[in-house]
C-alpha cells in the first residue's frame, strides 16, 4: 500500500509559477512510476505528466509541455510538479498517482494509488 499526500496548491495569477509536491509513504517509492493528473469542474480527469522510477524518463500532455516540469527525489519519497507560465485553463484539482507496473502511461485507470488532490486556481 502507498499513501500519497499532495501539497502546494493555491491561488495565483496568470503567468505565475507554482510547485506542487507529492509525498509518498508505505512501500518502496522508487519502484513506482509517478504521475500527475488534474480535473477541472465539469470536466473529466486529464493526464498531465509522468516520470519513471529510475534514470528518469518523463512524458507530458501537449497542453502543459514546455511549461510544466515533473521531477522526483527518491531520497525524500517525493515527486514534484513545477508549473510555470500558468494559464486560467490550468485551474483544476491536481492529483498525484502511483503506478506499480513498468512503463509510462497516461491512462488514469492504469495507476494504483491516488492522493486526495490539491486545488490550483489561476486568475486572469
Amino acid at each position: 500500500q502507498v499513501q500519497l499526500v499532495e501539497s502546494g496548491g493555491g491561488l495565483v495569477q496568470a503567468g505565475d509559477s507554482l510547485r506542487l509536491s507529492c509525498e509518498a509513504s508505505g512501500r518502496t517509492f522508487t519502484n513506482y512510476y509517478m504521475g500527475w493528473f488534474r480535473q477541472a469542474p465539469g470536466k473529466e480527469r486529464e493526464f498531465v505528466a509522468v516520470i519513471s522510477w529510475n534514470n528518469p524518463t518523463t512524458y507530458y500532455s501537449n497542453s502543459v509541455k514546455g511549461r510544466f516540469t515533473i521531477s522526483r527525489d527518491n531520497a525524500k519519497n517525493t515527486v514534484y510538479l513545477q508549473m510555470d507560465s500558468l494559464k486560467t485553463e490550468d485551474t483544476a484539482v491536481y492529483y498525484c498517482a502511483a503506478r506499480r507496473l513498468y512503463g509510462i502511461s497516461s491512462l488514469g485507470r492504469e495507476y494504483d494509488y491516488w492522493g486526495q488532490g490539491t486545488q490550483v486556481t489561476v486568475s486572469s
